[in-house]
């Protein structure tokens, strides 16, 4: 992500703390996903896909 991105995030009308809060969510996914994999974790059974 470049400062280029968040101008064009807050041109759209995001607020500095709605990017802010953006950023923690998908850092943390990201995390967790990386967390999840290095440790083998099983996908759980009973969740279903989306439909699209």
């Amino acid at each position: 992500m470049t400062k280029n991105d968040i101008n064009n995030l807050l041109k759209l009308g995001f607020s500095q703390t709605a990017v802010h809060d953006a950023v923690q969510v998908i850092s943390y996914f990201n995390y967790i996903n990386r967390i999840a994999d290095a440790l083998n974790v099983d996908l759980e059974d009973d969740v279903r896909e989306w439909e699209s």
